[in-house]
């Protein structure tokens, strides 16, 4: 059996409905105050439409944020080094948490959007759940680590939105202050297995 593919109108408005979300989220002091209303508008559809494509605010922010990670995710799975496969876990585990980082530097409104409205808790999120899966493999392969579940959690958690959004927007610290302080933090985690 054949996938159907959708209406180009359909592909149309889905692309038009993401750029529009995107803009909305990136422009608004909180995250919050962005509605389906808002984003149906701003991108000449139908509320049904958006309901119908997306099932809900959370839906919407959800397919949002894995367009947008598509290229980080790509990298990690099928590029070259660092990030891609076959990187040694000293030097990859550094690497895929300063992407995460740059990421939700880059796309701060749509992460913090993403973990306020994720549920009860963003650990929930399949994202999290792939980003925690893949350290902790990686993490496995470190010397003298010995809980590799537990330190994916750590290291993640260096890397939540709303700790970037504090660092980044409340106090005003530079992307790459962040970005050294992530990779120092790594370091001592990881001991003497990263460079």
């Amino acid at each position: 059996m054949t996938e159907r593919r959708p209406r180009k109108d359909a592909a149309r408005n889905r692309a038009a409905v993401l750029a529009a979300a995107d803009t909305l989220f990136a422009s608004c002091a909180s995250p919050d105050e962005v509605t389906m209303a808002d984003v149906a508008a701003a991108a000449g559809v139908g509320k049904g439409t958006l309901f119908r494509a997306f099932g809900d605010r959370t839906g919407l922010i959800r397919a949002l944020y894995a367009a947008r990670l598509e290229p980080l995710r790509a990298a990690v799975e099928e590029g070259p080094a660092p990030l891609g496969p076959g990187t040694a876990p000293a030097e990859r585990v550094p690497a895929l948490l300063d992407a995460v980082l740059c990421f939700k530097l880059d796309h701060r409104h749509l992460a913090v959007a993403l973990e306020r409205d994720g549920g009860d808790s963003p650990y929930d999120a399949e994202h999290y759940e792939r980003w925690h899966a893949l350290l902790r493999d990686l993490l496995d392969g470190v010397p003298g680590l010995t809980d590799s579940d537990f330190t994916a959690h750590a290291l993640l958690a260096a890397t939540r939105a709303d700790l970037v959004e504090y660092l980044a927007g409340a106090k005003g610290e530079p992307r790459e202050q962040l970005r050294l302080r992530l990779r120092a933090f790594t370091a001592r985690v990881l001991g003497g297995g990263a460079a």
